[in-house]
């Protein structure tokens, strides 16, 4: 009940957000593994059975474990839901929960409801798991609005290259599928992604490490701009050694 078991469920779920925890400051890591350990969890939750009642039976669990953590009280014992208690506070526990109440959608093959629901989905999950990085490490509540527009972002780049395997799994993810939906999507994020030159200058130092986990959102945004057949096509990415040298440019 640790941190490295939490690491270890990030390496195995969610590579690239463990390559950004490691290439963070190391007392950055104690918060980092246990928020992405969590949504390694939480994510994986609506895709481990087909019964949607099961599935929404594991997504109440974490909201119960959240509850707890909230309260201050006795919480669950697990190998994430531990270190979790040990770095989360009351506003931050409270605010997860709408981390796990958005992956509700993931269970079902019902297509966004409008525009909003669709922003929702970016803001209440990738971006709100930013932002409590971010606070728990440091940054001031009045970057939150610029955190969570950057994580937005950073939760598109990701959703892009997704796409093709919910097609497959017979989701409706996107509201807007046309060429110039995408290219609207993709140059509207880049934009916000480009703003995080600007939010690490104003940020406190260890915060910054809630950032790295975007380091190649851009790319990627601006590859489905000029091309955005590659997400029908699945091909959304950055080869290994330029994503790994932006890492290091990064860190």
């Amino acid at each position: 009940m640790s941190v490295n078991a939490c690491a270890a469920i990030v390496e195995r779920g969610d590579p690239d957000r463990f390559m950004a925890a490691m290439a963070a400051p190391v007392e950055a890591r104690r918060v980092l593994f246990p928020l992405y350990a969590f949504n390694v969890e939480v994510a994986r939750a609506p895709w481990v059975t087909e019964e949607p009642m099961i599935a929404e039976m594991r997504l109440q669990w974490w909201r119960d474990a959240l509850e707890e953590i909230a309260k201050g009280g006795p919480v669950r014992r697990h190998e994430v839901t531990t270190p979790l208690d040990e770095v989360l506070d009351t506003e931050a526990a409270e605010a997860l929960d709408k981390v796990v109440a958005m992956r509700r959608w993931d269970i079902y093959k019902d297509p966004f409801e409008d525009a909003q629901h669709f922003v929702d989905y970016f803001r209440n999950g990738g971006a709100e798991l930013m932002w409590q990085a971010a606070r728990l490490l440091g940054a001031p509540e009045e970057m939150r609005s610029g955190v969570v527009n950057y994580g937005a972002a950073v939760a598109v780049s990701r959703y892009f290259a997704a796409v093709r395997g919910l097609e497959d799994a017979g989701r409706v993810p996107l509201v807007n599928g046309t060429r110039k939906g995408l290219e609207t999507l993709a140059v509207n994020s880049a934009a916000d992604a480009g703003t995080v030159r600007k939010l690490r200058k104003g940020m406190p130092k260890l915060a910054r490490a809630a950032l790295l986990e975007g380091w190649m959102a851009k790319p990627v945004l601006l590859q489905v701009a000029s091309k955005p057949q590659r997400v029908a096509d699945g091909t959304v990415g950055i080869s290994q050694f330029r994503s790994k040298i932006r890492l290091l440019r990064w860190s």
